[in-house]
């Protein structure tokens, strides 16, 4: 006998709320017709909570009171980092036809001296002179600069009041800095080292606490003059001890070592692309900003390596017309941090960005940080001063990110030029060089001067290797010269040694002679984007994080569906059998669609469910209510709007589906599915 029927009535879920009542009452969220993600402004701490409550990462062996700048990804972090991941792969690898290695952390200590790390990869730090803690020079500059300009400006807008100094006579046990109001030119000068803090050598760090009076401010103690500190984790290959090694501190060296295999594999081509994503290690000085300065972290390097002679890209055209915000190392130096926006063609055109294919992968940079989720606005490009420039860089921009800790660099890209290739050439006697074979050849004359040998060895003995190496360098004026005093029967040759000696044409000859070149031998430049996913990870946090307008301790991360590491929640009504069927077919295919799942069965009202995924990321929500057992039809919830859409199990799987590759968004789907306004009938 059929039933009469029963109809689900709409009121809005709040975790406070019950998942239904003893009637099967469905209370579907009320959809909101704009969001207001602005209404409470950003709070460091509740999203700091929200990250440690979810587990997106903690610090590391936490329960033996941890390690500073070493932290654990949990089951959230791991999968964002991994989504991260592949986008990236796609976007460069697999779009830029790119060679991927693998290559070992575990580094023999000869291939760093000769890379240069071994002298020059370092950072200045300085000791508190009472206590011997150790900071790091240009952080300790940096944080005290701006606390100070922070606090003027709180102190001019009457948001704290100004030193008294008969009150700061009292408070001499309190090592937290007054509030003290600056002079205009003392501000002045503070923004002018904020804006080139990175150009300053160690000496001039060290001057720089002198002059300004920087303290540790942890306990108001002098530091001592800054010293170099080499970052990479050094230890020893082997039982004996005989064979030093380091932890790398980049992936770089892997792909320049295997140079030669790369380049037989691209059958002997140039340019071409290898890209490596991996662990690498730095022992930094004083790490305290959570994922932005770790002793520990995930690299993915991309080796890009170009002819000198030609650093055009074939697919410049597709990008010169998108504009980049750029901040060059001349208005640094000028003690500013104004950014200019232009296209990266007018800015290679006027040598801004010193060539296309350094272009065109800042470009690139920038498309893959706006998909993945960074804020655009909060996106820069700032130019390396000289006294900052990596030793092995003739240029380089950094992408920095801004975020609550100030302007992160999250990308370099530098222009390596032929340097790493040279260095371990010239060490291993290996020749890391391109032999390009010449469509037409190029055919020369010049002047060769030719010894005898045997003579000249019989005649000069020891020193006829400085007389062959003498004339060896010599240039084709210079050849000209020696040939005409050659024909009138001598001539007397110096070496820049000191060494002279006499020779006839019957020790040396030179000729005019025709030359054909069929192929050319050059050591390729390399552009190197190098991205660090643990800035990047922290950084798309920042950005995407807010509370609901009604209720700030409900906070939502919306991370793009590309990488957040749940796409869709499945949510049954009830925990009755009779759901069991409809929650494992509606899993079973998303599986086979690609798409990651998960069901929260939990016994808490559906929408306290809700409001845990929106804070894990999850884009997208199924809900499966009594009448989807009946009907077959589920309600499909956005997260940001919490907007509801129903439709078959069929239709909802192929438009989330849809969401989740990207190839519709939202509006779309709206225009699938119908709008869902709670009320279901069910028999």
């Amino acid at each position: 006998m059929r039933r009469s029927c029963f109809r689900y009535r709409p009121r809005p879920f709040w975790p406070s709320q019950s998942r239904h009542s003893s009637k099967h009452v469905y209370r579907a969220e009320s959809a909101m017709a704009a969001v207001n993600k602005t209404a409470h402004s950003f709070d460091k701490g509740r999203l700091e909570a929200l990250l440690s409550r979810r587990f997106f990462y903690a610090p590391a062996f936490e329960i033996y009171g941890g390690i500073a700048g070493l932290y654990d990804y949990g089951p959230s972090g791991s999968s964002l980092q991994a989504n991260i991941i592949s986008e990236w792969r796609k976007h460069f690898i697999v779009e830029e036809s790119m060679l991927e290695l693998d290559t070992t952390i575990m580094t023999p200590a000869p291939v760093f001296e000769a890379s240069g790390h071994v002298a020059r990869f370092a950072d200045w730090m300085v000791k508190d002179t009472k206590t011997g803690d150790v900071l790091r020079a240009d952080h300790l500059v940096k944080n005290v600069l701006a606390q100070r300009l922070a606090d003027d400006e709180e102190v001019r807008t009457g948001a704290a009041k100004p030193l008294d100094p008969a009150a700061a006579k009292k408070k001499k046990k309190d090592k937290t800095p007054p509030k003290v109001q600056l002079e205009p030119e003392v501000a002045k000068e503070y923004n002018n080292i904020l804006a080139q803090l990175d150009n300053y050598s160690g000496p001039e760090l060290g001057e720089l606490c002198r002059k300004y009076s920087i303290r540790n401010p942890d306990t108001d103690n002098e530091v001592g003059e800054p010293t170099p500190f080499n970052l990479m984790f050094a230890s020893s290959i082997g039982p004996t001890g005989k064979f030093p090694g380091y932890l790398r501190p980049e992936t770089a060296q892997g792909h320049f070592l295997n140079f030669n295999r790369l380049l037989d594999f691209n059958n002997g081509r140039v340019p071409f692309a290898s890209a490596q994503i991996g662990r690498a290690f730095r022992n930094e000085i004083s790490p305290r900003a959570g994922l932005l300065r770790v002793r520990e972290f995930t690299m993915a390097e991309i080796e890009h390596y170009v002819d000198p002679e030609d650093k055009r890209h074939a697919r410049f055209k597709e990008v010169r017309d998108v504009s980049l915000a750029l901040l060059d190392r001349h208005v640094q130096v000028e003690g500013s941090t104004s950014v200019t926006t232009m296209t990266v063609g007018e800015a290679v055109d006027k040598g801004v960005i010193a060539n296309e294919t350094l272009g065109y992968f800042m470009v690139r940079i920038y498309q893959f940080l706006l998909k993945i989720g960074i804020d655009s606005a909060r996106l820069r490009f700032r130019q390396h001063m000289g006294n900052e420039m990596a030793h092995y860089a003739t240029d380089c921009w950094d992408a920095e990110i801004q975020n609550s800790y100030g302007w992160t660099e999250c990308v370099g890209c530098a222009d390596r030029a032929a340097y790493d290739l040279t260095v371990h050439s010239k060490r291993t006697g290996q020749q890391l060089v391109v032999r390009e074979y010449l469509k037409e050849p190029i055919i020369t004359e010049k002047e060769v001067a030719e010894l005898n040998k045997k003579l000249v060895g019989k005649t000069f003995k020891q020193d006829a290797g400085a007389l062959t190496k003498h004339i060896e360098s010599l240039g084709e004026t210079e050849l000209l010269k020696l040939k005409e005093e050659l024909s009138k029967g001598s001539v007397k040759i110096e070496t820049t040694e000191g060494k002279s000696f006499d020779l006839t044409p019957d020790y040396l000859t030179i000729e005019r002679k025709t030359s054909k070149q069929s192929t050319r031998e050059y050591t390729p430049n390399v552009i190197e984007p190098s991205f660090g996913l643990g800035r990047i990870l922290y950084c798309l946090l920042e950005h995407n994080y807010w509370s609901r307008e009604q209720d700030v301790e409900r906070g939502v991360l919306s991370l793009p569906a590309v990488v957040a590491p749940t796409k869709v929640l499945i949510v049954p009504l009830s925990s009755k059998e009779e759901f069991d069927p409809l929650v494992a077919e509606i899993s079973a295919k998303l599986r086979r669609a690609g798409v990651f799942s998960r069901v929260d069965d939990s016994n808490t009202s559906i929408g306290k469910r809700y409001a845990r995924n929106d804070e894990l990321g999850t884009p997208y929500g199924i809900t499966i209510d009594f009448a989807s057992v009946q009907r077959r039809t589920v309600t499909l919830r956005e997260r940001d709007t919490m907007d509801q859409r129903i439709a078959s199990i069929e239709e909802v799987i192929a438009t989330v589906t849809a969401l989740v590759e990207g190839t519709i968004g939202w509006p779309e789907a709206c225009n699938r599915l119908p709008a869902y306004d709670g009320v279901q009938a069910v028999d």
